[in-house]
């Protein structure tokens, strides 16, 4: 026998293959947004629309934005001939939060992990090597998280960047291992940042 509507089921069941949201939390967001007057209710629903209609991935960089290119690779006061090279948008937010970092980045989407099928065809690699071949561009910073997936993939990185002479570093342990970037405070990422070496 179903206790619940059908309809508010399926809600909770989609709420659920949020990442970090469990079975609870799921059905505590269901009901709050069926609790919302109607507007709020369609204001949130055209909310997730509009995102997913128009954000979309920067040409240049990979990081995600709403225009033709992303304002940080459109900055000219930025330095181009630095890229910062990480794994998740979320972890530009990270980084752009210390307010130190004045090169552009590169977001790779994702880390290799053979446990969960990542390889490195399945993240944006081709689009840095590209990038880097074009010339200009003097360091590659490797600022994936100090965890396995993350130091394989900074290591996998390097060694196809060395053949194009540019030089590759990686973040310097500022930040602890098996960490994760995003939750990493301001100054841990400036020791971090400026600690670096090569790799």
């Amino acid at each position: 026998m179903r206790v619940f509507p059908a309809a508010l089921e399926r809600l909770t069941e989609q709420f659920a293959k949020l990442p970090g949201i469990g079975g609870k939390t799921a059905q505590r967001l269901a009901f709050y947004l069926l609790s919302q007057p109607q507007e709020e209710a369609e204001e949130f629903a055209d909310a997730l629309l509009e995102a997913r209609k128009s954000v979309h991935l920067c040409p240049v960089c990979q990081n995600l934005t709403d225009r033709d290119v992303c304002p940080i690779c459109e900055d000219e006061e930025r330095d181009h001939g630095l890229i910062c090279v990480v794994a998740e948008p979320k972890d530009v937010v990270a980084m752009e939060r210390a307010r130190e970092y004045h090169g552009v980045y590169h977001v790779l989407h994702g880390v290799i992990s053979p446990l969960n099928q990542v390889g490195p065809d399945d993240l944006r690699i081709r689009e840095l090597l590209e990038r880097v071949g074009k010339g200009g561009v003097r360091e590659v910073i490797m600022a994936t998280n100090p965890d396995t997936e993350g130091e394989a993939t900074a290591m996998y990185l390097s060694r196809l960047l060395r053949p194009l002479e540019v030089r590759v570093t990686r973040l310097a342990y500022g930040i602890p291992v098996g960490s994760q970037l995003e939750y990493a405070d301001e100054v841990t990422l400036l020791r971090a940042l400026e600690g670096r070496r090569d790799i």
